[in-house]
């Protein structure tokens, strides 16, 4: 809890009896003393940390760190450059051939001696990160270093336990680790403690502000005894990020920073085959019933806003607070704020310390004018702010629209805007009223409401009745633009393995124009000769009528918007069929009727999804050779091989309705006394685009897991199914509807595979793709992803193995599948204390 006074009254002659009469607190000052030595032994020039050992380059520009409280100077570092890149993660690539092969329990061993060592040295770790980034000591002391330590045990755990809880996986490589300032050292622990704990190596970058505590804990660990090259820092600006993420050495990159840099990092590393993680900002909501606690939910919101002087993804920015209530609680929380201490971070008894750099500061001020200007009522206490440092004051902001910039975007800094509602669905309409899904917190004593707006918001973490806790065990990550990948947990481990069948992708460099892609002339007619099919009559043999093959979507087959048809050549050479050929309209119909569908879906209980998927395997079935007979016309394999593929997606849609109710979630071991929930959740709308392999086997193994989910989800897919092999998708028509698929659910589309690609990856309302087809394909997908973050999951044009157990199935797709979201729910009636 917050310090809860003033500072002391200058008029006070100091005695004992004089504070026991003011009851104001003085300074509280921790030693620097050690953390000065440390700069001192190092002359105050700190060089880069590569293979265990301290490297300075010659010639390098330096960058100068000061305390942001005092602007005083704590050290310089070196500004990188492209041969430093090199020899780090040349250092990491040779530990890798070691550290990978490691017995999982001498790994372990390692990360138990790292996080004993940290505790060892906490105390000096905590002053060098106040002093470092502004923020109070009793923040880093109580709160951001013991979590460091937390990671490091809990993730030699999961070191230990890898054969046997992640055997289906294997590591990936040197992992590139970009980290931000406003909490340096405890989110490089959520990038490297289960990158190291899975076999990987790591090459780090500390942000620009922030880069002392990364440095020393590098240091530690070389202490401790980690080998060289495992753990690698190396310093530099924004650029040289971009420089070691595109190292062609770089097999994977965990990003924690702006939405804006995300998107750079996606569209940089498209196609280059590297797996990407990103957690980046949010806007959060911070949602007030009048059935809640007023005077504890007062000071949750100190907690979710002025902790860290505001400067955390999951800030609580958004003060949502039901209309009855909402005169009272602004009334609290201006007296709360006029009782916060604001000093120097080294003070044990302040509440909020110094902005990390005076261009932050710049950058929130402009926020709160901006506001002021659109007729906004700020409230600020500049009392308690100090004459020297780079601080701003608390700030409250009432009187705005849900479109106003200051609700809109994240700011980053001491600021909650202040919005009222009436209902529950208000409540959650305004919390969903964003590009953001990073958190959320709830605040009613009523449970049962509780549960249901925090599965209502579509955020990664929501807390009730508290905001802004955090744990090794728990995976934190967000929807939407605050980015897709959790940190922590064992959701978190799936960032930096990978499946243990599969080589790692090594796709060529591709020039590419991405306005041409997907450029598509629709089909004419062409001079193969068309398969004429004869049907017996009581009379004369006659030719079968025609079948128009049509688009399938909202539960019903449409025709195309642009009246076009594309032909489908037999094995034979011949024209077995025509397909609609669907163009962007199509994909913005299918689209509409999947969200349409979506509500209804996934509100059905898990077990009626699995028998609707068993009954898709009934009527399958029921026309097994039929399909299989189909499948013999259009790809030429032999008929027995058909008969197997038919009866491998029989099997494969039994085994995905066996998952429908049981990949729900599960409760997660954090140290909260209370009830940490996993809940495993849809994605949203899904789109799949299919390969030529298999065609009726992929397309099964792709839509089932998509749809069934888990436990309380679901996903909607859009499917473009084979290019060259589309009718085993449409002969699903009939298979849905008579096995009680809701309509929209799942949709079809035929036509150009990259034509319908390009506008899918482009549309703003798929928030995944799953794609399996070309090189060109799959790094179009990822470039275009960029723009609304959305996930992707692609093959870099290297086929797979659909009949294959280990490729075709398995824990991979359901990692695709769904996105976490963690509820923290605490305790405290009967046994609080």
């Amino acid at each position: 809890m917050a310090a809860s006074t003033t500072s002391r009254d200058p008029n006070s002659d100091g005695s004992v009896s004089a504070i026991f009469d003011s009851m104001q607190y003085g300074p509280n000052p921790e030693m620097p003393q050690t953390a000065q030595a440390w700069f001192d032994k190092h002359g105050g020039n700190l060089g880069h940390f590569i293979n265990n050992q301290w490297v300075k380059p010659e010639g390098r520009k330096v960058y100068t760190t000061r305390a942001p409280c005092t602007g005083e100077i704590l050290a310089t570092t070196i500004q990188g450059e492209d041969e430093d890149v090199e020899l780090a993660v040349k250092s990491a690539r040779k530990a890798f051939e070691s550290w990978s092969t490691l017995p999982c329990h001498a790994r372990a061993r390692h990360l138990y001696s790292v996080a004993r060592h940290v505790q060892k040295h906490q105390r000096l770790i905590s002053v060098v990160e106040s002093l470092d980034n502004g923020k109070p000591i009793r923040e880093t002391r109580d709160a951001d270093i013991p979590l460091v330590v937390r990671h490091f045990y809990h993730h030699a755990g999961w070191a230990e336990l890898m054969d046997t809880e992640m055997r289906e996986w294997k590591s990936i490589g040197v992992i590139g680790g970009i980290v931000p300032w406003n909490f340096p050292l405890m989110l490089l622990t959520w990038k490297v403690c289960p990158a190291l704990a899975m076999g990987n190596t790591v090459v780090l970058k500390p942000a620009t502000y922030t880069r002392l505590s990364a440095l020393l804990l590098a240091q530690i660990c070389a202490e401790a005894g980690l080998p060289p090259g495992v753990f690698n820092v190396v310093t530099g600006n924004g650029a040289f990020g971009s420089k070691m993420a595109g190292h062609p050495g770089i097999d994977k990159v965990a990003f924690t920073g702006s939405t804006e840099v995300g998107q750079i990092l996606r569209r940089n590393l498209a196609g280059t085959g590297k797996k990407l993680s990103l957690e980046l900002g949010g806007k959060s909501p911070f949602v007030v019933f009048d059935s809640a606690d007023i005077d504890a939910t007062i000071e949750g919101v100190v907690d979710a806003i002025w902790f860290n002087q505001g400067q955390v993804c999951s800030a609580g920015s958004r003060l949502l607070v039901q209309e009855s209530v909402i005169s009272t609680v602004i009334d609290k929380l201006r007296d709360r704020i006029s009782h916060l201490r604001l000093g120097h971070s080294l003070d044990k008894s302040v509440d909020m310390g110094a902005i990390v750099d005076p261009s932050q500061r710049k950058s929130v001020d402009e926020f709160v004018e901006d506001a002021r200007k659109e007729g906004a009522q700020v409230y600020q206490n500049w009392d308690c702010v100090p004459q020297q440092g780079c601080y701003y004051p608390p700030t409250i902001i009432t009187n705005v629209q849900t479109s106003s910039r200051v609700v809109m975007e994240e700011i980053f800094g001491p600021v909650v805007v202040v919005l009222p509602f009436r209902t529950a669905k208000e409540a959650v309409a305004l919390g969903n009223n964003s590009n953001y899904g990073l958190a959320a917190s709830v605040w009613t004593e009523n449970i049962g409401l509780a549960l249901e707006v925090a599965l209502s918001l579509k955020a990664g973490s929501v807390w009730i009745n508290g905001h802004n806790m955090f744990d090794a065990a728990a995976g934190f990550g967000g929807y939407r633009q605050s980015g897709y990948g959790r940190d922590g947990g064992k959701e978190g481990l799936y960032e930096y393995v990978m499946p243990s069948w599969m080589d790692k992708p090594k796709p060529e460099a591709i020039e590419m124009d991405y306005k041409t892609f997907g450029a598509h002339v629709p089909s004419m007619p062409i001079d193969t000769e068309s398969e004429v099919s004869l049907v017996n009559t009581s009379g004369p043999k006659l030719p079968s009528i025609d079948r128009t093959y049509k688009l399938y979507y909202g539960g019903a087959q449409k025709r195309p918007d642009g009246n076009y048809s594309r032909p489908v050549v037999g094995a034979n050479d011949q024209v077995v069929a025509l397909v609609s050929d669907a163009n962007r309209k199509d994909v913005r119909n299918a689209v509409e009727a999947a969200h349409k569908a979506a509500p209804g879906w996934g509100k059905r209980a898990a077990h009626n999804r699995a028998q609707i998927v068993y009954y898709m395997a009934e009527n399958l079935e029921q026309r097994r050779s039929e399909v299989a007979e189909g499948l013999h016309k259009l790809t030429g394999n032999d008929m027995k091989d058909c008969l197997k593929e038919v009866d491998l997606s029989i099997q494969r849609l039994f085994y995905w309705g066996a998952y429908a109710d049981k990949y729900g979630g599960t409760v997660q071991e954090t140290q909260l006394y209370g009830a940490t929930i996993k809940i495993h959740e849809p994605v949203g709308v899904v789109a799949i685009v299919c390969p030529d392999e298999s065609p009726l086997l992929a397309f099964v193994s792709l839509f089932a897991p998509a749809v069934i989910r888990g436990n309380v989800v679901v996903i909607i897919p859009i499917i473009v199914p084979s290019e060259r092999y589309p009718l085993p998708a449409t002969a699903f028509y009939q298979v849905f509807e008579t096995s009680d698929l809701p309509g929209g659910v799942v949709n079809i589309l035929t036509g150009d595979r990259e034509h319908l690609t390009k506008y899918l990856a482009e549309h703003h309302d798929v928030q995944s793709m799953w794609y399996f087809g070309s090189s060109a394909g799959s790094k179009f997908v990822e470039w275009s992803s960029a723009t609304n973050l959305k996930m992707t999951w692609v093959d870099y044009g290297v086929a797979r193995d659909w009949t294959n157990r280990d490729q075709g199935q398995g824990e991979e797709f359901l990692y695709h599948a769904v996105q976490v979201k963690n509820i923290w729910i605490p305790m405290g009636d009967i046994f609080a204390n």
